[in-house]
């Protein structure tokens, strides 16, 4: 069987923090390649975050409207939030589901994770399957307005397909559960 390209993984020679903010901080590395030479690459280093598919009894996916300023709209999304210091995964979501929403959950699987941009940002996004929830109040961060909608999950597909929900982490999340169902009862 032929084998291709041995995997070469680019040491870094040198790393400069050029911006430290909030939630994120951007480094220049200095790498050698495979070949010899040196090159550069800009690092954003996020500290992660964790997105939720929250589902009630009817099987209806807790949605959230709000405005994105980088995308320069309002994006149809599933509740989502950075990680704090020290922070589980798992303490984030419930946060930010309590947030963002007002519901609480008593069943909150994980099902998995994944990379938000890989070739520029350390940003890991954790994606929870929430069930058994209970209406609250929503106490969104200072600025944020945030409006709340739920819709069936069998709609999820067709808002997908006709860009109604063009946020990648809501759309990589929202396909993770919808292509496990079997691992869960929904």
């Amino acid at each position: 069987m032929p084998q291709g390209p041995k995997l070469y993984k680019e040491p870094t020679i040198e790393s400069s923090n050029v911006y430290k903010g909030k939630i994120l901080a951007l480094r220049v590395d200095t790498v050698r390649l495979q070949d010899g030479r040196v090159s550069y690459r800009e690092i954003v280093e996020h500290p992660g975050a964790v997105a939720i598919v929250a589902l009630d009894k009817q099987n209806q996916v807790v949605l959230v409207t709000q405005y994105r300023k980088a995308a320069n709209e309002f994006l149809l999304e599933i509740p989502a939030g950075t990680l704090e210091p020290r922070e589980t995964p798992e303490a984030c979501a419930r946060r930010e589901l309590e947030e963002e929403t007002g519901y609480r959950t008593s069943h909150l699987v994980p099902v998995g994770h994944f990379f938000t941009a890989p070739g520029f940002c350390t940003e890991v996004i954790y994606t929870f399957l929430a069930r058994g929830l209970k209406k609250g109040t929503a106490r969104p961060d200072e600025g944020e307005e945030i409006n709340t909608k739920l819709v069936p999950l069998t709609q999820v597909p067709n808002l997908i397909k006709s860009g109604e929900i063009h946020d990648g982490k809501s759309i990589a999340s929202l396909l993770m559960v919808l292509n496990n169902m079997w691992q869960e009862d929904l």
